[in-house]
């Protein structure tokens, strides 16, 4: 008997031990779960999830943070608000609490609140791309587009290699008649964010602001002559290689040739002076014969897709380089590289 109750207890015990591993989750697997369950729309299951996992790690930010996001997600916009402003007050509070309070202010109109929270997380975070980008996002919901671009110009300055402020600049610049900013932030967009919706719809934007400018010299012009150094020696270079293309029948060797010309000039005229990673990209590309490529990558699909289709079968090889090419060397804008307009 005593045997029996020896061995029953070593086997209760060792049960014990399982059972108590298994409750006890990692914090990750509880995150893990209650995305799964956001993923499925179950939101209620999702929040139970991260209220248990709270009880076993009532501090933990990561399950804070999800929690307050899920609300937003449910539009239980009370409880998001309610848990980020939890979140925000503490030492450890990072750029993804103030995005997740902030998305939930955005979510009630409260731009009055919003604007002050995203005043103290890039207080807190000055080279925060993403709270640059949120918070001019959130300006022109708010009818403050003139205040929205200054905010993104500072997320390009302070987080260089962010996305998000190139593509919100280029659809404010293409919007307000500026057209040499709209193609250079279009093209700076869609080397870093190659791969998205996004990216289809800035390389459309950046096709027609070259229709622009061949049907219309006059904002170059004008830039020429009251632009800053930079400006006036790019929309020198750009100037002198339009001619001979027209907007009308517009392809991407035409496009590629005029590109070709405003390169070659640049490099002449300006690059020591000024330099620009995007435009040293460009002869990079011409270097390594893949300009044409690249070109066609850029306007192909957007001009005429069974053309594009056409010319990547007559030119496997080297649309094949280009995309070793692009997957390969990461497009980084250095930070000092920024030119104040």
């Amino acid at each position: 008997m005593n045997r029996f109750m020896k061995q029953f207890g070593i086997t209760f015990f060792l049960c014990c031990i399982i059972l108590f591993a298994h409750a006890q989750q990692t914090v990750e697997s509880i995150r893990k779960q209650a995305m799964l369950s956001a993923q499925q729309q179950d939101f209620t299951g999702a929040v139970h999830t991260l209220d248990q996992g709270l009880i076993q790690y009532p501090d933990n930010l990561d399950l804070l943070k999800d929690k307050a996001y899920i609300d937003y997600l449910a539009r239980d916009y009370q409880h998001a608000l309610e848990v980020g402003k939890i979140v925000i007050v503490r030492s450890d509070a990072d750029v993804q609490s103030y995005q997740i309070l902030g998305l939930t202010y955005k979510a009630i109109a409260d731009y009055k609140e919003a604007d002050k929270l995203y005043k103290t997380g890039l207080k807190k975070f000055p080279k925060s791309g993403v709270l640059y980008a949120e918070y001019g996002d959130m300006l022109t919901q708010y009818d403050n587009k003139r205040e929205a671009i200054i905010q993104w110009e500072k997320g390009i300055q302070a987080d260089p290699n962010y996305s998000s402020n190139y593509y919100y600049a280029a659809k404010y610049y293409a919007d307000n008649n500026n057209v040499f900013w709209s193609i250079i932030y279009s093209e700076i967009f869609v080397n870093i964010e190659s791969l998205t919706p996004r990216t289809a719809e800035i390389k459309t934007l950046l096709l027609n602001n070259y229709k622009l400018v061949l049907n219309n010299k006059s904002n170059i012009d004008i830039l020429k002559l009251s632009g800053n150094d930079f400006e006036k020696a790019a929309a020198a270079a750009l100037s002198a290689s339009l001619e001979p293309a027209t907007a009308d029948n517009l392809i991407p060797e035409t496009i590629t040739a005029l590109r070709s010309r405003f390169i070659l000039n640049w490099n002449n005229a300006a690059a020591l002076n000024y330099p620009f990673r995007l435009f040293d990209f460009h002869m990079q590309l011409m270097r390594e014969g893949l300009f044409d490529a690249y070109n066609q990558w850029l306007f192909g699909t957007i001009i005429n897709k069974n053309r594009y289709d056409n010319w990547v079968y007559t030119h496997d090889e080297e649309m094949q380089g280009f995309t070793q090419y692009q997957r390969n060397v990461l497009f980084k804008m250095p930070p000092e590289q920024y030119y104040t307009h």
